[in-house]
C-alpha cells in the first residue's frame, strides 16, 4: 500500500508541475507582448516628433 502512495504521489507531481509551468508563463509571455507594443510605439512616436527627421535624402551630399 505503501507503494502505491509513493506513486500516486509522484505522479499528482508530475501533473502540477505543467500546471504550475502555465500559470507563470502565460502572464510573462503577455507582459513580454505588451512592453514589447509600448517600446515599438514609443519609438514610432519619438521618430514622428524629432525635427529633422531620418530623411535619407540629406545624407547624400
Amino acid at each position: 500500500m505503501k507503494k502505491v502512495s509513493v506513486v500516486m504521489l509522484l505522479v499528482s507531481t508530475l501533473f502540477l508541475q505543467a500546471c504550475v509551468h502555465k500559470v507563470v508563463t502565460v502572464p510573462v509571455k503577455i507582459a513580454y507582448k505588451t512592453g514589447k507594443g509600448l517600446v515599438k510605439g514609443t519609438v514610432a512616436v519619438a521618430k514622428a516628433v524629432t525635427p529633422g527627421g531620418d530623411d535619407k535624402d540629406d545624407d547624400k551630399d
